[in-house]
Formats: C-alpha cells, sequence, structure tokens
C-alpha cells in the first residue's frame, strides 16, 4: 500500500490514478495529504495540490449577519445525529460547472464505513427537528479533513460549519484542510498554504 512521492504530482495536484476506496488506502492517503476526488464514470483520482487551501481554527471570520444568526438560535447544533443523510444531501448539491456528482455510491459507502470506524463526522444544523444543513470530513489526530458540504435553508451549513470549527478548537484542533479554494471558505478565514509546510503539520499533529 503506497502512494508515489508528494512531489510528483502535476501542476493541478493530480498524484495518482486507480486504486481502491479501502479503510487502509483511504486513512494512508489522508495521513500522507492525499485525498481522492473524481467522476461516478472515472477510476479514483488522488489528489495533492501546491498550495493548500486550510484554516486554522484561531483564524476563523464570523461575520455580524451570522453573529445575528447564532444569537437568535435559529438553528440547533447537532454532531453525528444523520451522517449518512448529511452525505447524501451533499451528493445533491449542484456545482457550477459540473454535470453529476463526484459522491458516488462508492464514496458514501467508503465515507460511511469510516464514520463506523470513528474517523468520519458530520456536523449538522437543524431546523424544528429537521436536518437542514451540515458537512462531513475525518478526523485525524489533530487536523480534521473537510469534504463537503450542503444546505437546504440559508446559512445553514455556516452555522454547522462556525460551530464545528470552535468546537474542533476546543478539542485542541490545529488545522482544518479546505483541500481547494473556495471564495466561500475564504471568507470564513480559510487561506493558502505551501503543500511542504501542510505536510510539516500533518507529521506534526497525526499520530502514524
Amino acid at each position: 500500500m503506497w502512494f508515489p512521492p508528494l512531489e510528483e504530482a502535476r501542476s493541478d495536484g493530480l498524484l495518482a490514478i486507480g486504486g481502491d476506496l479501502g479503510m487502509e488506502r483511504l486513512l494512508l492517503a489522508y495521513k500522507s495529504g492525499i485525498f481522492p476526488w473524481y467522476n461516478e464514470d472515472e477510476p479514483p483520482l488522488w489528489w495533492s495540490p501546491d498550495p493548500r487551501f486550510v484554516l486554522f481554527p484561531g483564524e476563523l471570520r464570523v461575520s455580524k449577519s451570522m453573529m445575528q444568526v447564532i444569537k437568535r438560535k435559529e438553528f440547533e447544533f447537532k454532531v453525528n445525529m444523520a451522517f449518512e443523510d448529511v452525505i447524501g444531501n451533499c451528493s445533491k448539491v449542484k456545482r457550477n460547472g459540473i454535470h453529476g456528482t463526484w459522491i458516488s455510491n462508492e464514496i458514501i459507502e467508503a465515507y460511511s464505513e469510516l464514520h463506523r470506524l470513528g474517523y468520519a463526522y458530520s456536523a449538522e444544523a437543524w431546523q424544528a427537528d429537521r436536518l437542514v444543513g451540515g458537512l462531513y470530513g475525518v478526523l485525524l489526530g489533530k487536523v480534521f479533513f473537510g469534504e463537503s458540504m450542503f444546505s437546504l435553508v440559508s446559512n445553514a451549513s455556516k452555522f454547522a460549519f462556525i460551530n464545528w470549527i470552535e468546537t474542533l478548537q476546543q478539542q485542541g484542533v490545529v488545522m482544518i484542510d479546505c483541500q481547494v479554494h473556495t471564495g466561500h471558505l475564504e471568507s470564513l478565514g480559510a487561506r493558502m498554504i505551501r503543500r511542504a509546510d501542510f505536510i510539516e503539520i500533518l507529521g506534526q499533529h497525526i499520530a502514524s
């Protein structure tokens, strides 16, 4: 079980093609700074972009409007109450310029197994006992690897994200991997760092 050296990745971050989504391979990938991302009709594609888009919990930015949403208690925050519903909703999100979804049944099954093993988590926004937003990802050591989020109600996913980051910070988590740039996450404080720095943080905060 191995991956090529990260320095062999293409300029867009693509490092390897093929393999499977077995638990051993997925965990090795995350510990090595690599993540899967591919369409349903493709073989697994493994990525390690440089630079890497991350959020340090202490740099989280909460807008005044979101502070008001939180203060009004429009949503209730929960963790791991509906993991499969969260990933299922994430698979239905329409992405600009992308047809279909990269969250295939294979992805859902693999991350649901990671969840059963205690590695994958869902952070959720509930409203009147209804799941209305959330995100899921993988937690290893003191690093959380975010995968995807969804929102059925305005601000729901942002509410879940903010509460989750604050929860992780209380648990001593030092970095959230956001993988690739989005304006939404940049507005919340995420920024680019060198892949070498990203890997160094992984080495310090993820047990081998």
